[in-house]
């Protein structure tokens, strides 16, 4: 009798454990779902991105000539070098001087910031200058028994373009005129330059021959030496016995021209190998470029401002990225959206259509303070690479709690 009320209440025991084991496993599913979704990592979001492959401006296009051979050439930048016309051997009238200018100073080189050893002046370098009179070339008075230095005298070769001056230099820097053209003939093929021959200092005979690449590579070398490209550069001289003597290139300063030297000849027409800075929005871009056999000077003169200022249009500056520019965009599942932007801007200056190449790297992030870098964008343009970093716009906040709660099957890494 006494064992049945024993029984019904180990069984009442029995089923109130079970209800408070079963309250007590709910609760601490709850506190651990609770838990796991305070603390589970939310899904990291990639950014959707938006850019160019590449960047590209419109091809240029060169105003040449309609007469002679003609090239120009900006040698910073690849690509941006081009021929028009003839590409033979033709006479290049007092050019040439730049070639005897380089080859003097092979010789006889002037140290920077000096102006070279002392060069004394006789009735034989009268004789010289009475001679080019004669065969009317291009002269500047020399008077006996005076000097210059080596810096002067190539001055009085280049600016007023005296043939005498030519002579009178490379008999004191070779012994003679002959000994100087075979030394600058085996320059000239030392440089490879293999279309160009002298047969004088000068120029004033035909048989003083360059193409328009080889000039241009001429050029090249005269900007590298400092004293002559300072020399050319110079609108005027005054000289020991020569008084003062204006340049022939009344180019100077037009558009940006700062050089190098003109030639004139009944076979080599009107000639100018040039050299210029010219702007190009913020930046300087050098360019070197040769016109030959013009009908005038006047034709020249034209035909080399027209083709010099194709040039400068055909170079763009372009802004590849600009601070702020957006690249593309995160959202999040909980609703959460930033913008990705550049944090600097990066500049290039840029010929004709060469494209400048755009890659880019981002990272997904789960959130972030707004100008967290999250990634960089890469412009390389001729091999040259420029970075700017990638940042959030404005912040990306946690989803919070009540997400978390509401979308456990979106939690997770």
């Amino acid at each position: 009798m006494h064992d049945q009320p024993r029984r019904v209440s180990r069984q009442v025991y029995r089923r109130r454990r079970m209800v408070v084991f079963s309250l007590l496993s709910v609760v601490l599913v709850g506190i651990l779902y609770v838990s796991g979704s305070l603390f589970a990592p939310v899904p990291a979001t990639a950014a959707v991105t938006e850019h160019e492959a590449s960047i590209a401006q419109p091809k240029a296009a060169l105003t040449w000539p309609g007469w002679g051979a003609s090239g120009i050439t900006a040698p910073d930048y690849p690509g941006a070098t081009e021929y028009h016309g003839s590409s033979a051997s033709v006479p290049i009238a007092s050019v040439t001087k730049t070639i005897t200018a380089l080859v003097v100073l092979d010789k006889k080189p002037i140290a920077s910031g000096q102006n070279g050893p002392t060069i004394s002046f006789t009735q034989k370098d009268v004789d010289i200058w009475n001679q080019v009179i004669a065969e009317g070339g291009s002269w500047a008075p020399a008077v006996a028994g005076t000097s210059m230095s080596e810096k002067q005298a190539l001055e009085a070769m280049l600016l007023p373009s005296a043939n005498n001056y030519a002579i009178s230099l490379t008999n004191w820097a070779f012994g003679s005129s002959r000994a100087f053209v075979k030394a600058a003939n085996a320059w000239l093929a030392a440089h490879k330059f293999t279309g160009s021959k002298l047969d004088s200092p000068d120029g004033l005979t035909p048989g003083s021959v360059s193409t328009t690449k080889d000039l241009i590579g001429i050029g090249k070398l005269a900007l590298a030496n400092p004293v002559l490209s300072a020399i050319v550069s110079q609108k005027s001289v005054s000289l020991p016995g020569a008084g003062k003597q204006d340049n022939t290139n009344t180019l100077l300063g037009v558009g940006g021209i700062d050089g190098i030297k003109t030639g004139n000849t009944d076979q080599a027409g009107n000639c100018l190998l040039f050299s210029a800075q010219v702007t190009v929005g913020q930046s300087k871009v050098r360019v070197i470029g040769v016109v030959l056999g013009a009908p005038t000077h006047d034709d020249l003169w034209a035909g080399v401002k027209t083709l010099l200022n194709s040039m400068t249009n055909g170079f763009h500056e372009v802004d590849a990225s600009k601070a702020g520019r957006a690249y593309g965009t995160y959202t999040t599942p909980w609703g959460a959206k930033s913008t990705l932007v550049s944090t600097a801007t990066k500049m290039f200056v840029v010929w004709s259509d060469t494209p400048i190449q755009v890659s880019m790297q981002t990272r997904p992030v789960q959130s972030g303070e707004k100008g967290e870098v999250v990634g960089q964008v890469r412009f390389t343009l001729n091999g040259t690479t420029q970075t700017a970093q990638l940042a959030l716009a404005k912040a990306i906040p946690d989803p919070g709690l009540w997400w978390r709660l509401a979308h456990p099957g979106g939690l997770g890494a």
